[in-house]
């Protein structure tokens, strides 16, 4: 178990960046981020203390406040936040900063913001191994995020309410992690990951127009494609692709790229070699 301490800096207009203790509360019990969800959040990877694509972290940060109609984040704030509490966290491999802005409390109309870092947990075999995973129903069609916006699909809010639930699911259903499938029959995302698919030559995932979150850690596995000669591709992806797929991965901030050995109940193979060149890529462990 590490003995390394989590990290914490409050941000606000008229504070600035300032470092509080993470085991004294800071939060009020009337926050619209607690008794409401209404807020949103990013998780950014670090290793070897570099944080991984920082900038779209804070672009989708921004992206997601506008969503939700909250006031616009000062990203160069929250920017030093992150450093900051990169460079007072002690040395370890992976840590992770989690940068958070909450409604407020109720009636006052002043966000509430933190940049909290702590140590990774230890991802090597489900990197190297891979996971089981099933395809849920999300009861929404693919079409949602043009069809209802009100709904904020394709923002990375705090109401993760439903994604612990399908994770429960899985767990229920002896797996991993889950793939979540539109009402009509197409694939979407995972709760906290992105699905790319290979096929022969091609990495694949599903367009982000469907509701879903656009995925830095995704772009990165493009990037990685693109510097190995592989295409890439956005696209409307039916489930049964899935199964035809010569691999499947979940790729998300601090996890990675974990390839799918199981799908509902079905074992896979997994392209081993692939995904130890993506995660050496994304951690920033070139060959």
């Amino acid at each position: 178990m590490s003995s390394s301490r989590p990290v914490l800096f409050l941000v606000s207009a008229e504070a600035g960046c300032v470092r509080a203790d993470p085991e004294t509360p800071h939060v009020s019990v009337m926050d619209l981020g607690v008794t409401r969800g209404d807020g949103i959040f990013e998780t950014i990877s670090v290793c070897d203390g570099r944080a991984q694509a920082l900038e779209p972290h804070l672009a989708r940060f921004a992206r997601s406040a506008r969503l939700l109609d909250l006031p616009e984040p000062d990203l160069d704030l929250y920017r030093r936040a992150v450093l900051a509490a990169i460079e007072a966290h002690d040395d370890v491999a992976e840590l992770y900063v989690k940068t958070v802005m909450t409604r407020g409390i109720e009636g006052t109309g002043v966000p509430t913001g933190w940049a909290y870092a702590a140590e990774a947990g230890d991802f090597a075999r489900a990197r190297t191994e891979g996971i089981r995973a099933v395809t849920l129903d999300r009861g929404l069609r693919h079409d949602v995020a043009q069809t209802s916006p009100w709904l904020l699909q394709g923002a990375k809010t705090l109401s993760y309410a439903v994604n612990r639930a399908a994770l429960r699911e899985a767990e229920r259903r002896d797996a991993d992690d889950v793939i979540f499938t539109s009402s009509d029959g197409y694939v979407l995302e995972g709760p906290t990951a992105n699905v790319i698919l290979r096929r022969g030559d091609t990495l694949v995932t599903p367009r982000t127009d469907q509701g879903i979150l656009a995925g830095t850690t995704q772009a990165s596995v493009f990037d990685f494609a693109h510097s190995i000669g592989l295409a890439t591709e956005y696209a409307v992806v039916p489930v049964a692709e899935l199964a035809s797929a010569d691999a499947l991965w979940l790729v998300s901030s601090v996890r990675q790229a974990v390839p799918i050995n199981s799908l509902d109940g079905v074992e896979r193979e997994i392209d081993a070699e692939l995904s130890a060149r993506m995660t050496a890529y994304l951690l920033g462990r070139r060959e």
